[in-house]
């Protein structure tokens, strides 16, 4: 496991605390320019990860969803309400507890996480277009680097 001690600095690699603070910031800018390009504006953040996780993971409870969330379930409720409301989830019996519901993707929710999800590629193709091929690899690497530094 690597140290997380400073170190002596391999020549022209700056300073761990530096570094951690370039990449938070660079991370935290990427990642609000590509939460903004969403196919219905109208969608706050929260309401959008649900749906992209109905989206990938298939139906799921309130209950599931507040866990896979990290919100209280008062809270997913709210959520699940504004996103039946607009048409992109709907609620159904669940199928073995009567207690329950499952909420699921409608058509058009499918529609929006596709399409959100291709308006970020895109997004994101144009910037790296106008890279050359020595920075496309790099932030190749970057990315395979962290993945690495996410899953530990």
């Amino acid at each position: 496991m690597p140290s997380s001690s400073p170190g002596p600095a391999a020549a022209g690699a700056p300073a761990l605390d530096q570094l951690a603070v370039d990449l938070r910031i660079a991370l935290l800018r990427t990642a609000r320019r590509l939460r903004a390009m969403k196919s219905v504006d109208e969608l706050s953040d929260a309401q959008f990860s649900v749906l992209a996780l109905l989206h990938r993971d298939g139906p799921r409870t309130p209950r599931e969803l507040a866990e896979a969330e990290h919100v209280r379930p008062p809270s997913m409720t709210r959520t699940l309400t504004g996103l039946v409301d607009a048409g992109l989830v709907q609620r159904t019996e669940h199928p073995r507890d009567g207690r329950q519901v499952l909420c699921s993707v409608t058509e058009a929710g499918h529609r929006v996480v596709e399409d959100t999800r291709a308006r970020r590629a895109a997004w994101l193709g144009r910037r790296l277009a106008v890279l050359g091929d020595d920075e496309r690899a790099t932030l190749a690497e970057a990315a395979r680097i962290l993945d690495r530094v996410v899953d530990e």
